[in-house]
């Protein structure tokens, strides 16, 4: 995509990753019985966008303490996928083996280290600074 300039939030790899979390689930939504469609395909379907949606608007935001918010924001969205994707495998509507489990694995560990990062920013505001 072109863009006239970059936005922060591209060059996170929590955020890239977040991206292709909600890609993935969408296509897996696709293989979800009919009935599913207002349940439990509408929460994933919000919780896969509300993860890179959140890292987005947190990066946006004037201050270091807002964008820890909406990491935390980001955060619970995936322990709510992460509920919903295990309900959806158990209930055989998605293969085991299914991309979507590494990748929701990998936005996990990405967004942990992005919370902590931001977090030392506001616990140490002048840490690296010279």
């Amino acid at each position: 995509m072109d863009h006239q300039f970059e936005w922060s939030h591209r060059r996170l790899d929590a955020w890239k990753i977040a991206m292709d979390l909600a890609v993935k689930v969408s296509e897996e939504l696709r293989k979800f019985p009919p009935y599913e469609l207002y349940g439990l395909c509408a929460q994933l379907r919000d919780a896969s966008v509300s993860v890179p949606t959140n890292i987005a608007e947190g990066a946006a935001r004037p201050s270091k303490r807002e964008y820890y918010r909406f990491l935390g924001i980001s955060r619970a969205s995936l322990s709510e996928m992460d509920t919903e994707l295990e309900l959806a495998k158990r209930l055989g509507y998605i293969s085991t083996d299914s991309e979507v489990f590494p990748l929701l694995t990998r936005a996990s560990y990405l967004l942990d280290g992005l919370m902590k990062h931001v977090k030392s920013k506001i616990e140490h505001p002048r840490a690296g600074k010279r």
